[in-house]
């Protein structure tokens, strides 16, 4: 795929070398004496290598530039809650554990890898087999969207078969993979997403069922340091903007449109879980189908703005063979 593909041997070596900088980068962070300066300089280091990261990436394909920002970011994020989790007690890690906290899980719980293990923990068959049956229906799926295309010429019907298959293949699938693997080696990881579908409320879809990893972080590194300074309000919502912003970083900035529309989709939910916090408060919590229909309509009927159009044309489509036009 054209698309996903480098240019050539020297970006790949260059991208290496700049990934492994910012691991090491990460796993030194964590030997600093806790504190804000630890802190700041980790923050620092995500901004800078996301930056390096896209110069370095500038005139490559717009999935390959995807790839590539994502390493980069989930690298340096693990950077900055390491840093946080430092400054609530947690010894560092030591380096082979470290390696497995940010190069084996996508979670944000570097605790769990400083645990002691006792041997395997109970769930880790049912995750592996919910994973890899959760990657056959992802694979179905995405079959499903080329048939889509090439039978109807239906891009809407395609990129809705396409993300809900990717969702499955790589949200539903692959992490319960990695969760059931780490329990069958003693460490407490789980599945981060959650049956979403049975959410009654925006502040539990993102807080309890859909990708804990990114509400672990907006917790640890952002949520926490803000709540007693600011207020919980105002740390709620600033945990939805650094969500929306790495969004851009994921979704905007690889293919260098679209700017803005992603931030969008997140500020608008941190308005909506405030509002629901408001109405519980006043005695009128969502609760069963009406929660779910509130849930799923701000859920989908805002969905373009987070994933536009420059971004289905230029990483989405690539992969079942869609043209941009025509």
């Amino acid at each position: 795929m054209p698309a996903y593909a480098p240019s050539g041997a020297p970006v790949l070596v260059a991208l290496s070398g700049l990934l492994a900088f910012l691991l090491l980068g990460g796993f030194a962070l964590m030997r600093l004496a806790p504190g804000p300066v630890a802190r700041s300089v980790a923050w620092a280091l995500l901004v800078g290598s996301v930056a390096a990261v896209h110069g370095l990436t500038l005139r490559e394909a717009a999935g390959f530039r995807m790839a590539a920002l994502i390493a980069a970011g989930l690298l340096g994020m693990k950077a900055v809650v390491a840093t946080a989790e430092r400054a609530r007690g947690l010894a560092p890690l030591p380096f082979p554990r470290w390696l497995e906290f940010a190069l084996g899980w996508p979670g944000m719980q570097p605790r769990l890898f400083a645990r002691p293990r006792t041997g395997p923990l109970p769930g880790a068959g049912a995750l592996l087999l919910r994973g890899a049956l959760r990657m056959a229906g992802g694979a179905a799926l995405i079959a499903l969207a080329r048939l889509a295309w090439v039978g109807l010429h239906s891009r809407m019907l395609a990129s809705v078969c396409l993300l809900a298959g990717l969702s499955f293949v790589l949200h539903f699938g692959l992490c319960n993979l990695a969760a059931g693997a780490w329990r069958r080696r003693g460490v407490a990881c789980d599945a981060l997403f959650r049956a979403p579908l049975r959410s009654t409320s925006l502040a539990e879809f993102w807080a309890r069922r859909w990708n804990l990893a990114f509400s672990e972080m907006t917790s640890i590194a952002v949520y926490r340091p803000l709540a007693g300074p600011a207020g919980r309000g105002p740390a709620l919502f600033a945990g939805f903007l650094a969500s929306g912003l790495l969004h851009e970083m994921a979704i905007s900035l690889p293919v260098r449109a679209g700017f803005g529309l992603p931030l969008a989709y997140f500020a608008l939910h941190g308005g909506l879980v405030l509002g629901e916090r408001a109405l519980a408060r006043a005695g009128h919590p969502l609760a069963g189908w009406a929660g779910r229909a509130w849930t799923v309509a701000w859920l989908v009927a805002p969905l373009p703005l987070l994933f536009h159009r420059p971004f289905l044309a230029g990483v989405l489509w690539p992969l079942v063979g869609i043209p941009a036009e025509g």
